[in-house]
């Protein structure tokens, strides 16, 4: 397969298989105008397995999301069809509507219009609470923190 090297815009690399179209979806790609490709599962000597997403413009990414998901994803900005930014991302300490609070008695649940904000509580263990109610976040496979 072949995809085109970009002449300007982002590549997100370093993606965990398996994790591109969630971040698609996430960063609501598919709303752009522009050419998005979305690279499943290729071959990379440091991971063995990868996503890829490359964007064919230049537009404001949420680094926060990314650094949510899995920090050691990268953010390359091309230019003139070189790499001229290498983004590295760390854990971001506040999440504003990225993930929702799963406590019934949570004043999330009962108003809707109320942002979900969550909190990094530990760096160690990835986890992160609700600003609300202190609900540590968990994804739906029941871990604590992807």
């Amino acid at each position: 397969m072949n995809i085109d090297s970009l002449q300007k815009g982002i590549v997100i690399d370093h993606i965990r298989a398996g994790s591109g179209m969630r971040i698609y979806e996430l960063l609501e790609l598919d709303k752009l105008d522009c050419c998005v490709a979305v690279i499943k599962n290729a071959r990379s000597t440091k991971y063995g397995r990868k996503d890829i997403i490359k964007i064919e413009d230049a537009i404001e990414l949420n680094l926060d999301i990314l650094g949510f998901i899995d920090h050691n994803i990268t953010v390359d900005i091309i230019e003139n069809g070189k790499i001229v930014e290498k983004k590295q991302l760390k854990l971001p300490h506040r999440l504003k509507n990225v993930i929702t609070c799963r406590n019934p008695r949570c004043i999330t649940s009962v108003e809707p219009h109320i942002d979900q904000i969550f909190v990094l509580s530990s760096e160690k263990r990835r986890q992160y609470r609700c600003a609300y109610c202190e609900q540590a976040y968990e994804d739906p496979t029941g871990k604590t923190v992807l």
